[in-house]
């Protein structure tokens, strides 16, 4: 990985590569928390390792869970919980939004922070709702990062209703350790369209591979039932939103990419940019060998609503701009609150790569124009480094800024990119 900026490469002419994805950001967190409360010792096989699964590995030791590296593996501990520290949440999402439910079991004082930028992600969601369910969390008034979770070694639980519009997670982190709660809890949300929805079904359906009763049947309301959850042996999914750019370099150089092991059915919102992918011309097939993208004779711009798959943003974000024809994206409103305000992150950056972009009220509108090179800045945002990289492969010059944002989710990513590029290269010599 790159210590700075990358001169993000030029692809040689149309992919034909093999790319072998790891695991999923979404699940190894989600299956990490549970295992911390699970009722005995838990395996987690082929989980990522990047920045923000360490850092929830590190924030569950710090709770007293045991996390020990086995080969390839992770073996999950699950301890007494106890409070007299401080988690750091980086720029995580996960850790800021799952971590303190279940801080709120443990005996004392839980600190949170993370980096700077993560002092303006939205929490008050999150910490209004573990008030009302019996939990005190000390903020000075600022509804989000930092602050303190008051741990009393139990969670009272109960019914609480929220606005989960700005993030799915504020769902999530509450349902992952309700099982543990006196009373379990009933989340019902409240408010404009919940976004990433898959998000929630994939939460529901790892609580369930534990063995904990969920009732999902009434619109915009989860129920968890307290009891048990019993220990994991799981295999974890390639992370599909981190194919995206990937599958992406089939189609804008009207080349083959094909991923192994794409599961036939998933939870993960990724699994959406196989219809993305159609809808702007690509060949998409799946099979049991896996998925296979292949371009044709241009790209295709698009109208399309994002709304359940917001992740994949700055990816299809830069295909529009490579488009033969104008696009919208839609339903994004709430990544304003992302790792950075990705709308307008994307605005300006491709705009100074020559591009006419402008923000809706909920997403982009996309007017291909003919692109330069030029440094593309991230904003401490893994995504945009994803973004920049297509862009590159058909526009020459095109420098990243600060690349090793991108260990977030991906800490192989640049190795990756360039092993995908070089086997074409090996395959014309």
């Amino acid at each position: 990985m790159p210590s700075a900026d990358w001169s993000a490469p030029t692809a040689p002419g149309p992919l034909d590569a093999e790319v072998v994805l790891p695991g999923s950001k979404s699940l190894t967190n989600r299956y990490l928390v549970l295992a911390a409360i699970a009722n005995d010792v838990s395996r987690l096989r082929l989980p990522l390792r990047s920045r923000d699964t360490l850092l929830m590995a590190r924030a569950l030791r710090t709770l007293g869970a045991t996390v020990d590296d086995v080969d390839d593996d992770w073996l999950v501990t699950p301890g007494r919980l106890v409070g007299g520290a401080t988690v750091d949440c980086g720029l995580s999402g996960n850790v800021m939004r799952f971590v303190p439910p279940l801080a709120g079991l443990a005996d004392g004082d839980v600190g949170f922070d993370g980096d700077p930028p993560a002092r303006r992600r939205p929490m008050e969601p999150v910490l209004g709702a573990l008030r009302a369910l019996g939990v005190t969390v000390a903020d000075q008034g600022r509804g989000g990062l930092p602050f303190t979770v008051r741990g009393r070694g139990s969670v009272r639980g109960g019914p609480v209703t929220l606005d989960a519009s700005a993030s799915s997670q504020f769902v999530s982190g509450l349902l992952l350790s309700a099982a543990r709660f006196e009373h379990g809890v009933t989340v019902h949300h409240e408010g404009p369209a919940v976004p990433s929805l898959p998000h929630i079904e994939m939460t529901v359906e790892t609580l369930r591979d534990a063995g904990v009763l969920v009732d999902d049947g009434d619109l915009h309301t989860w129920r968890v039932e307290p009891g048990e959850v019993n220990a994991l042996d799981v295999q974890v999914e390639p992370d599909l939103s981190n194919a995206a750019q990937f599958l992406a370099a089939a189609l804008v150089t009207g080349g083959r990419v094909h991923v192994p092991d794409w599961p036939q059915y998933t939870t993960q919102g990724g699994d959406f940019i196989r219809e993305v992918l159609d809808m702007m011309g690509a060949d998409v097939v799946l099979d049991r060998a896996g998925l296979t993208v292949s371009g044709g004779d241009g790209i295709s711009g698009v109208d399309i609503d994002l709304r359940g798959s917001s992740e994949l943003t700055p990816v299809v974000a830069a295909l529009c701009a490579l488009a033969d024809t104008p696009s919208v994206i839609r339903g994004v409103a709430h990544i304003r609150g992302h790792e950075t305000d990705r709308l307008a992150a994307l605005r300006d950056e491709l705009t100074a790569l020559g591009g006419d972009v402008g923000e809706t009220e909920d997403g982009l509108r996309i007017n291909p124009r003919p692109l330069h090179g030029g440094t593309f800045h991230t904003y401490a945002d893994h995504r945009m480094v994803m973004a920049a990289a297509v862009l590159a492969l058909v526009v020459p010059g095109v420098v990243v800024e600060d690349a090793r944002t991108v260990e977030k989710t991906m800490p192989d990513f640049t190795f990756l990119w360039g092993q995908m590029l070089a086997e074409r290269a090996v395959a014309d010599a």
